[in-house]
């Protein structure tokens, strides 16, 4: 890419990042309730609130816009760090950042079914070592034409319309970059089935968040149910009627 389009994508990616509070729909996950329910090689789908997020969702027809994996304690550079996650951030990079950001924030985790302790430290391993790659800026620019007044893109687009990028083995978008953590395994996440009921994986730049929602192979953990939710303790404010 070169200067020009570097510092265009730079712009755009700023701007995209700009955060947009009434475009929330889900109710914010209580932290502490998150931090005791997650485990490392939890993937933690998050529903962003930029301008960015609110393409992704529109484009996925999902609540979630945002994907990363829980990894635990991590040591970076000598440094440990305590409770991270490893995302694609559009205008940092490939960085950890600490599970207490998603503080307000609805997230849902979904978590792989099977694996062995041996495995989950294989996609943490495989995730810290992709730390201080780039996001994929051409994700940035071919999501310039959700704000050009167009016709709505059928359903059937849709997953073609994410499948940008450089494929450099650098730069990764959220959701590509989990689904390559997962590769690693050959774990599956939403394969290709034929007519004989063969499966065949699907390239890793294909996923977005929403797949590891509705994955058969993640299971789905709500913290408030795990925890013991009694909808008997709730006091409202409004009268019955």
């Amino acid at each position: 890419m070169n200067f020009v389009a570097r510092k265009v994508g730079g712009w755009l990616s700023r701007y995209l990042s700009i955060e947009n509070k009434s475009a929330r729909i889900g109710t914010p996950t209580n932290i502490e309730a998150l931090r005791q329910c997650v485990r490392p090689g939890d993937v933690v789908l998050v529903e962003g609130n930029t301008k960015f997020s609110t393409a992704i969702k529109y484009l996925t027809q999902s609540t979630w816009s945002h994907t990363t994996l829980y990894v635990g304690t991590i040591t970076v550079d000598g440094q440990t760090y305590h409770e991270q996650l490893i995302e694609a951030n559009v205008s940092k990079g490939i960085i950890h950042s600490d599970l207490s950001e998603l503080a307000g924030y609805h997230v849902r985790i979904c978590r792989p079914i099977g694996l062995t302790e041996t495995e989950i430290q294989t996609l943490r391993d495989y995730a810290v070592s992709k730390l201080g790659g780039s996001y994929d800026l051409r994700n940035v620019f071919d999501l310039v034409r959700y704000f050009v007044p167009v016709l709505p893109f059928p359903a059937s687009k849709r997953r073609e319309l994410l499948a940008f990028g450089s494929g450099e083995p650098t730069q990764a978008i959220c959701s590509t970059l989990v689904a390559e953590v997962f590769k690693q395994l050959r774990y599956p996440i939403l394969p290709k089935i034929n007519q004989h009921q063969h499966l065949s994986q699907r390239d890793h730049t294909l996923f977005t968040p929403r797949d590891f929602d509705v994955s058969p192979y993640f299971q789905v953990i709500k913290p408030t149910v795990e925890l013991g939710f009694d909808f008997h303790t709730f006091e409202w404010v409004n009268k019955p009627t």
